[in-house]
């Protein structure tokens, strides 16, 4: 089993973590160059740039290591070390102007995600974690909020690309969680949702048909922040091939989890 010394490697995983960022902020200011994978599924220059540049910087950290990214991806599960990444994550946010996009860079091992960062560069924050040694924000540890009640509760969601398979689920959901919650957000990017689950400015995050590099760091910041993530059936765990995921600060895990199914 190869070693990964922790620490090290999450330092210059937030160093590469934060070029990224730089390669998203400069073409913020430039025309963007976008394509489409499907009705409105998109991708831009940035999102190959990025992805391009962590392939070439990431071995430099741990050599010999698989990559599992978006914008190349297969159907293949992670190997015994893989880097699981999606380079742009909100790419239709960017598209448009909005700067809730992240970076999302994940190091899976063996069976687990060991190491995490979400990158926002056009917010200036970056949430990073490492299995065992906690989620830090900027460089400062942060925690899943204490909230215990729905009333109080904020929480977030997205919608998947291919809306017209999943729009009555997706309703019954919001018709079922917006009269309890005290709000529902939908930013578009599931990384930052988690990111924000992660350090207290959500109470839950609960979304359908996502993939693995939209939720690996992301799974790992929450855990590591205290909280809780499975399935929306609380009793099952995530992995990376769940269909829904659901993640909490742990105290309304249970709740949320019945209003979904029982819904």
């Amino acid at each position: 089993m190869t070693h990964v010394d922790g620490p090290t490697v999450l330092a210059g995983l937030e160093r590469i973590a934060a070029r990224a960022g730089e390669i998203v902020v400069q073409a913020s200011t430039r025309a963007r160059k976008i394509t489409h994978k499907g009705r409105i599924d998109l991708v831009t220059e940035t999102d190959i740039a990025v992805e391009e540049m962590l392939k070439g910087e990431l071995p430099g950290l741990l050599p010999g290591a698989d990559f599992l990214a978006e914008e190349s991806a297969s159907d293949t599960e992670p190997g015994e070390l893989t880097w699981i990444i999606d380079p742009v994550d909100g790419t239709t946010n960017f598209a448009n102007g909005l700067p809730f996009v992240a970076n999302s860079i994940a190091l899976w091992q063996r069976d687990r995600v060991v190491l995490g960062v979400v990158n926002l560069p056009l917010l200036g924050e970056m949430f990073s974690a490492r299995l065992g040694g906690g989620t830090k924000l900027n460089g400062k540890p942060v925690a899943v909020s204490a909230e215990g009640t729905m009333e109080q509760s904020l929480l977030a969601t997205g919608f998947p690309y291919a809306i017209d398979e999943h729009l009555e689920t997706v309703l019954r959901n919001l018709r079922t969680i917006l009269p309890r919650a005290q709000g529902v957000r939908r930013v578009g990017a599931a990384a930052l949702d988690l990111a924000y689950v992660a350090c207290g400015r959500y109470e839950g995050y609960f979304e359908s048909a996502l993939n693995p590099w939209d939720t690996a760091a992301g799974w790992l910041l929450v855990r590591e922040a205290g909280g809780q993530v499975t399935e929306y059936d609380a009793g099952r765990e995530y992995t990376l091939r769940s269909k829904t995921i659901l993640a909490t600060n742990g105290v309304i895990h249970d709740a949320l989890s019945r209003l979904i199914c029982e819904g």
